[in-house]
């Protein structure tokens, strides 16, 4: 329901709730972490990762606080450095972050951000280049994928053989200097077989939900082709894609279905997805299947391209996190961010193995849908409307230069007494700008972001299914001077 956001001044506060001391908008520092939880884990998933990672509930906690810090700052820094980037990744105990760079003009920028600079002789860029180039090249069996590594500063090419593996980067006309074969017994395969849980069917066949969307869920491609009905939800796959650019699907489930924005953990209980900011390489991950349940461990690469029987997929993320057939599709969850959903891998959870995730922003953008996140129960957020941010029912303006913030309703917060979604849209005046916008809610102690739009555009939009409470925009000049238009919409 479209309503006129109210504003709160100093005076609404003292007659609203006089035992709550929330500081001024203004007055708040910028990124403070959510004191009483930094990394916004429930117990179960901090009870998950000290039984997965052993490690003490006190240094589960340490480890999200420094993950979600390196989430913020590589987001930051990738943009920043531009073509100067090497990568990122965290180191094994989460207590240091590091940042590939090729020039000491970049290291000096990752030392102002607190992180740790290394110098390296390869860009992201050119990696990715590199990697690109053996996409295009017919891969053997024998050849399990391949992925650019920020740890090596390299481009990993996994093989059951050095021979197989060499041959594969001669055929492609790569440098080989650029490109480290990793000899492993690997061997994935899509994870799909008939083995009861919870779960939805495909004839046959059975998967693991991803996420809960408007309409729908999401899930992994090589599931079901487009068309394919499911049961237990009923629906039908409104998209799919398996192999090529990614290992992702969609389905639209008939009405009498209820979306939830949770992830089973198999103990009892759910988390509740917040949102899908991406984690960093070496933060931890859960995952949540039909088959083995809730595991955790790290991630080790991203935009890794996977040889299976059916054909290469590019675009994954790889994990040393167990799975089984009948595991694909399921979620993986950084904290209470979603990640992604499972495609394939080697071994099993008996004796380990490794695990490969479609990044789940990938999907929610191929297909224009919006995660469900939240305390907003079963609702179906609307996706934001398309255009220059027209039909909103609260608009705001401003001004602002390079590295400048503004926070909207005019400077101040709203309270919001009902779940459901929020939604915000910006349009900055200059197309040669990078605008991005935050969500906070206070949390008790500090404003903390719960949604963002952070891309290399001028222009973000985004929804959020949020719970009661206290809530502010923040418009923030990443780079470029214009005038901008916000536009809101609560519950």
């Amino acid at each position: 329901m479209n309503r006129k956001l109210a504003i709160v001044t100093g005076a609404a506060l003292l007659g609203l709730v006089a035992a709550v001391a929330i500081p001024a908008a203004t007055a708040v520092a910028e990124g403070a972490p959510a004191a009483a939880d930094p990394g916004g884990a429930s117990a179960d998933i901090v009870s998950a990762l000290q039984r997965d990672l052993k490690l003490s509930a006190d240094q589960v906690r340490v480890r999200l606080s420094n993950e979600a810090k390196a989430s913020r700052t590589e987001l930051r820094l990738r943009k920043e450095l531009g073509s100067a980037f090497g990568g990122a990744y965290l180191s094994a105990d989460a207590t240091v972050f590091t940042v590939a760079v090729t020039t000491d003009a970049a290291a000096a920028a990752v030392r102002r951000e607190g992180a740790t600079p290394r110098i390296v002789s390869r860009s992201e860029r050119g990696l990715e280049a590199v990697k690109n180039r053996l996409d295009g090249t017919s891969a053997p069996r024998a050849v399990a994928g391949w992925y650019v590594d920020a740890y090596t500063n390299a481009v990993v090419v996994v093989a059951n053989t050095a021979a197989a593996g060499q041959a594969f980067v001669a055929s492609s006309g790569v440098q080989a200097s650029a490109v480290r074969v990793q000899v492993s017994d690997e061997s994935p395969r899509p994870l799909i077989d008939v083995i009861g849980g919870n779960a939805y069917f495909i004839g046959g066949g059975r998967c693991s939900v991803g996420f809960s969307v408007n309409g729908g869920f999401v899930t992994a491609g090589h599931c079901g082709t487009t068309g394919s009905g499911t049961t237990q939800p009923s629906g039908q796959f409104a998209g799919s894609t398996f192999p090529g650019s990614g290992d992702y699907a969609w389905v639209r489930v008939n009405t009498g279905n209820t979306m939830r924005p949770w992830v089973n953990q198999y103990n009892g209980t759910n988390v509740t997805v917040a949102g899908s900011q991406e984690a960093a390489v070496g933060a931890s991950v859960c995952r949540s299947g039909s088959t083995t349940g809730w595991h955790c461990n790290l991630i080790q690469a991203k935009n890794q391209t996977v040889n299976y029987p059916q054909g290469s997929v590019t675009g994954l993320t790889r994990t040393n996190v167990c799975a089984e057939p009948g595991d694909s599709g399921g979620s993986w969850l950084s904290g209470t961010q979603a990640q992604g959903v499972t495609s394939g891998g080697s071994g099993n959870c008996t004796s380990g193995g490794t695990t490969y995730f479609q990044p789940v922003n990938e999907i929610l953008s191929a297909y224009g849908l919006t995660l469900l996140t939240g305390g907003g129960g079963g609702t179906t957020p609307p996706p934001p409307p398309p255009g220059n941010c027209s039909g909103y029912p609260n608009v705001y303006t401003g001004t602002l230069s390079s590295g400048q913030s503004q926070y909207q309703p005019n400077g101040s917060y709203f309270y919001e007494s009902s779940s459901g979604t929020h939604r915000g849209c910006l349009d900055a005046a200059s197309s040669t700008v990078d605008f991005d916008l935050y969500l906070q809610k206070w949390n008790g102690s500090a404003w903390v972001n719960v949604a963002s739009g952070t891309t290399t555009a001028p222009d973000e939009q985004f929804s959020y299914n949020g719970t009661p409470g206290y809530y502010r925009y923040r418009v923030h000049a990443y780079s470029g001077s214009a005038s901008y238009t916000l536009g809101i919409d609560a519950p």
